[in-house]
């Protein structure tokens, strides 16, 4: 189950946290795999860490440093990972950082520098690896292609202190769910990981103490290694018929995000004209409390 020999996995931001968790399940599952992270000395060191690491246990793994939002960078990563090992097979994109504020008083580099990194670092490395997969296909060679993006719950919550963070995130489940849809031809798959798990952006700030490890030694929810046999799974050739799929996981549990539904229809009492206000008034208010206004992320509001 889950046999991985012979393929070749990318890993961004992989030098700690959820990254390095993953590329060590992968190294586990024979894949030879390529890490990613920021050239930066903690960085650097961290990610030649991560490699030793793979390898102590025979393992076969490499660093490849660079900006993983940098379309030259993301080239000479895709560049390096083909000379290496010759092929590129899974594209997981993990690497990030949070600089929370409330809308309020972010600045215009604390909004961009998120969802550059976040958004951007992931479309680069997406539209890298489907480019080269598609070329691939098109001379005639079967493809196999595994993305993993990674995303939050902040992306379908909201996330009062992080307007930046949170729009990133429901921008890479769009991007990653029209790829599932393009791919598909190809045998394809893109999936979307929403994970739960202490690492560097939730080591600090308001819920740093919810995610710590328990002082009993007990199970530890929230270890990052818990999120790795996930996308082991969807890189496997078991997972071949899943795709298009957002999957929160954390712990033990793994659920599926059910897909966007809508909910009540309202018809203009009036037929087939333009809406009044007050028919408009009169239809919605029906739909909501007179007292009280729910707001997705659990925050609530008067209404006015």
């Amino acid at each position: 189950m889950g046999d991985l020999t012979g393929k070749v996995a990318v890993i961004t931001g992989a030098g700690r946290g959820l990254g390095r968790e993953e590329a060590i399940q992968l190294a586990h599952q024979g894949a030879r795999v390529v890490i990613n992270d920021i050239d930066r000395p903690d960085a650097a060191e961290a990610a030649h860490s991560a490699v030793e690491e793979i390898k102590a246990f025979g393992g076969e793994a490499m660093a490849v440093l660079g900006d993983c939002a940098d379309s030259n960078d993301a080239d000479n990563l895709l560049k390096s990972t083909l000379e290496a090992y010759g092929d590129l097979n899974i594209m997981i994109n993990n690497a990030g950082f949070c600089r929370d504020k409330t809308i309020f008083g972010m600045s215009d580099d604390e909004f961009d520098s998120v969802v550059r990194v976040h958004l951007r670092g992931h479309f680069v490395n997406m539209r890298n690896a489907t480019a080269y997969w598609r070329d691939k296909a098109k001379t005639g060679e079967v493809v196999y292609g595994r993305l993993i993006s990674t995303s939050s719950e902040a992306a379908i919550y909201g996330s009062p202190g992080q307007p930046n963070y949170a729009s990133a995130k429901a921008g890479i489940i769009a991007m990653a769910m029209g790829a599932a849809q393009l791919l598909t031809k190809y045998g394809i798959t893109s999936n979307v990981i929403m994970p739960r798990a202490l690492t560097d952006m939730t080591s600090s700030g308001q819920t740093a103490e919810m995610f710590q490890a328990p002082a009993d030694g007990g199970f530890h929810v929230f270890d990052p290694a818990n999120v790795a046999p996930l996308v082991g799974y969807l890189s496997s050739p078991e997972a071949a018929s899943i795709s298009g799929e957002v999957l929160v996981v954390w712990g033990n549990e793994v659920q599926i995000l059910q897909r966007p539904t809508l909910s009540d229809v309202f018809i203009n009492p009036q037929g087939a004209k333009k809406w009044e206000l007050d028919d408009l008034h009169a239809s919605l208010a029906s739909h909501y409390d007179e007292n009280y206004y729910p707001v997705w992320g659990g925050y609530s509001v008067s209404p006015v």
